[in-house]
């Protein structure tokens, strides 16, 4: 007796960032997220520089994490405002990255900040993933994604309209409020940094914004505000030179012994005029 055999039938395999959609369609809610994004990224630089010198990182901007499948696609992911991945390439297959795909990459973000446009209860709606008895799924809450699914070690919310700013960790399966130090930050220990919140002016906003500082409470400088520290140190070090030139004439110095000292040349010295009684 002949047994015919069908043929094995395997599942499709998981979609990767390039076949899952990178937009759920919605807009950014409000002109803050972009700039408060990009000083997180630029200020955090030479920091992560220093801890991946093989430039194995990713951060990610109000990109999808997809951590499940679902029908539409978008609908299994979450989209931190800004998230930091360490230890994972910032391309794939020399590819710009479209998400974050869980599935693929098994390294959960090390932190996760959302700025809430509203009273923050989206950021911190808890509902767990459930089914109902005729099958229908409950929509999780974003809180509960990243601490259950996710376990994002740190997850802050910042809602926008009223400056407040909280920090969770993750410890012994659950999230915990983080207590601020002395300087009213919270650490990041990982990183060895520590965020807080600062009322400044980048590009043209003036208001409070999310910061980065060291564990010793210096603060992170964005690239724009380090050539401005250096330009200041330039011109307070040749205010200094200048105003030693007279003072080194007074003490006998020659144009050549001045010149010598302070790095400058000699027309520079002379153009200061002669020495005194000469």
């Amino acid at each position: 007796m002949t047994q015919s055999l069908e043929p094995n039938v395997l599942p499709p395999p998981f979609p990767n960032h390039t076949q899952l959609p990178e937009s759920n369609g919605e807009f950014v809610k409000n002109f803050q997220e972009h700039p408060q994004s990009l000083i997180l990224t630029d200020s955090l630089g030479p920091i992560l520089e220093r801890i991946h010198p093989d430039g194995q990182y990713a951060i990610g901007q109000d990109c999808g994490i997809y951590w499940r499948q679902t029908e539409p696609p978008e609908k299994g992911a979450e989209a931190p405002d800004w998230f930091y991945v360490p230890n994972v390439p910032p391309k794939l297959d020399g590819q710009i990255r479209r998400s974050y795909v869980i599935w693929h990459e098994f390294i959960a973000p090390m932190i996760a900040l959302e700025f809430a446009s509203g009273d923050g209860s989206e950021e911190r709606d808890r509902t767990p993933l459930s089914r109902s008895s005729q099958g229908e799924k409950t929509k999780p809450g974003k809180f509960w994604v990243y601490e259950q699914i996710l376990r994002i070690p740190y997850y802050g919310i910042f809602e926008i309209k009223t400056n407040q700013l909280e920090v969770y960790h993750f410890v012994n399966g659950s999230y915990s409020p983080m207590n601020p130090n002395r300087r009213n930050h919270y650490p990041i220990e990982p990183l060895g940094i520590e965020l807080g919140l600062l009322q400044g002016t980048y590009q043209n906003q003036t208001q409070i914004w999310l910061r980065w500082w060291d564990s010793e409470g210096n603060l992170l400088l964005t690239g724009s505000e380090r050539a401005e520290q250096e330009r200041h140190r330039a011109e307070q070090a040749e205010l200094a030179r200048t105003e030693a030139i007279p003072k080194l004439f007074a003490m006998g110095l020659t144009a050549n012994q001045i010149a010598e000292a302070l790095g400058l040349p000699i027309e520079d010295i002379n153009s200061m005029g002669n020495p005194p009684n000469s």
